[in-house]
C-alpha cells in the first residue's frame, strides 16, 4: 500500500462529510471549497459561482500545462444505506461513503499528493456532473485556460480510459384524438398507441446496429426511461410522452441518429421531439479526428507510465475536453459498479495505487 494512504483516508473523510448531493445541489462557494484552499497551500486558488450550486475551483501552482478533473457532487442517498452516507466507514480493504467512489477518492488522492510534491499542477474541481448540467466546465473551457491535457477523475480501477460513448437523452411527446375507446378508431388515434409504435420501431433500428464497432464498443445503447398518457382503459388517449435516451459510438453521428428517431413517429401524431441534454464521445469529432485524438490520448497514457484500459460505455466529462481540442481520458479510483450504489464504497488498494501515481506525476 501507498505511504500516502492513510493521509488520503484522513482527507477522504473530511471530503465526503460536506454534503454535495446532486440533486438538490445546494452547493456553496464555502464547506467543501474552504476545506480544499486549506489543504492547497501554495496554489492560487479562484472559485467560480456559476449559479444554481454549480461551483468550480481551479487551483494552479507553476505553470503546468495539464489539469486534473474532479467533480464533487454525489448523486442523491438512498434510503438503503445502513449507515449516514456522509461519515466514512474504512474496512480491512474498503472505504464506505457516499462520494467515496464517485469521485471524491480521487480528490482526496490528489490532495494528498499535492501535499507530497512540489511540482506544477493544476486542478480544476467542479460541483455540476451528476444532474447533467456541465456549465462548470463549459465556462472553463470558454476562458483563456493553457492547457493542452486533461485527466478527468472517474472509476476507471486506476486505469487510463482513452474512449467511452455520448450520451443524449430526449423528450418526445404524441398527439391523439380523445374518444371513446369501443370503436375501430382507438387503434390508430391513441397518442399511448404512437408512442408505443414508436418505441417498437426504435428497438428493433437499435438492434439493426449490433454489428457496429468503435475501439472495444460495439452497438447502440438505448433505453426507453418513462412513458406516461392518458386517463383510463375506455378511453382514447389524446397525449402521450415518452423519455429514452441512447449512447452512440464515437463513430456514430447524434445528428444522423435523431433524424432517423424522430421519423419512426407515425404520421401526424408527432407533437415534439426535444433533446433535453446531450454529451459528446471521448474522444470527440468525425471518424478520422476521433482516431487521432485517441492515439494522441494513449501516446500521453503511455508517457506518463499509466496502464490503459478498455473503452466504458459510460459517459464522461473528458469528451468535452476533448472537444475543445485538449488531449483527454479518464482515469482514477474505483470502480463504476460501486458508483451509485447504497454503502458505495472503493477499494484501499485503489486508492493507495493511484494516489501514488498522481505523487508520481506531480513530482
Amino acid at each position: 500500500m501507498s505511504d500516502l494512504l492513510p493521509e488520503v483516508l484522513g482527507h477522504l473523510e473530511k471530503l465526503v462529510s460536506f454534503d454535495t448531493r446532486n440533486p438538490p445541489r445546494e452547493i456553496g462557494t464555502g464547506g467543501i471549497f474552504d476545506y480544499l484552499r486549506s489543504q492547497l497551500a501554495g496554489f492560487e486558488v479562484t472559485v467560480t459561482d456559476h449559479g444554481a450550486g454549480a461551483v468550480s475551483m481551479l487551483a494552479v501552482r507553476g505553470a503546468p500545462k495539464r489539469v486534473f478533473n474532479v467533480h464533487l457532487d454525489t448523486v442523491p442517498s438512498s434510503p438503503a444505506w445502513t449507515a449516514d452516507p456522509h461519515v466514512l466507514r474504512v474496512t480491512a480493504d474498503r472505504a464506505i461513503a457516499l462520494g467515496a467512489c464517485d469521485i471524491k477518492g480521487a480528490a482526496a488522492g490528489l490532495v494528498a499528493a499535492a501535499r507530497a510534491t512540489a511540482g506544477d499542477a493544476a486542478f480544476l474541481f467542479t460541483t455540476d456532473e451528476e444532474a447533467n448540467d456541465a456549465r462548470c466546465i463549459a465556462a472553463f473551457l470558454a476562458g483563456k485556460h493553457g492547457f493542452g491535457e486533461a485527466i478527468v477523475a472517474e472509476p476507471t480501477m486506476g486505469e487510463a480510459v482513452l474512449a467511452h460513448r455520448g450520451i443524449s437523452s430526449v423528450l418526445v411527446k404524441f398527439r391523439g384524438h380523445a374518444g371513446h375507446a369501443s370503436g375501430q378508431q382507438a387503434r390508430d388515434q391513441s397518442a399511448l398507441h404512437a408512442a408505443i409504435r414508436w418505441g417498437g420501431r426504435a428497438m428493433d433500428f437499435v438492434q439493426a446496429q449490433d454489428h457496429l464497432r468503435f475501439g472495444g464498443l460495439t452497438g447502440l445503447r438505448f433505453n426507453i426511461g418513462r412513458v406516461e398518457g392518458g386517463i383510463k382503459a375506455n378511453m382514447i388517449a389524446p397525449s402521450a410522452e415518452l423519455r429514452f435516451g441512447f449512447r452512440p459510438l464515437p463513430s456514430q453521428s447524434p445528428a444522423a441518429l435523431h433524424e432517423q428517431l424522430r421519423g419512426f413517429a407515425p404520421a401526424g401524431m408527432l407533437e415534439s421531439y426535444e433533446e433535453t441534454f446531450s454529451g459528446p464521445s471521448l474522444p470527440s469529432g468525425d471518424v478520422a479526428r476521433a482516431e487521432e485524438r485517441r492515439l494522441a490520448a494513449r501516446d500521453l497514457a503511455d508517457e506518463l507510465g499509466l496502464p490503459i484500459g478498455n473503452a466504458v460505455d459510460f459517459w464522461t466529462e473528458a469528451s468535452l475536453f476533448s472537444q475543445a481540442g485538449l488531449t483527454a481520458f479518464v482515469f482514477g479510483p474505483g470502480d463504476i459498479a460501486q458508483a451509485h450504489t447504497a454503502d458505495e464504497w472503493v477499494a484501499l488498494d485503489q486508492l493507495a495505487t493511484v494516489a501514488a501515481h498522481y505523487q508520481r506525476l506531480l513530482g
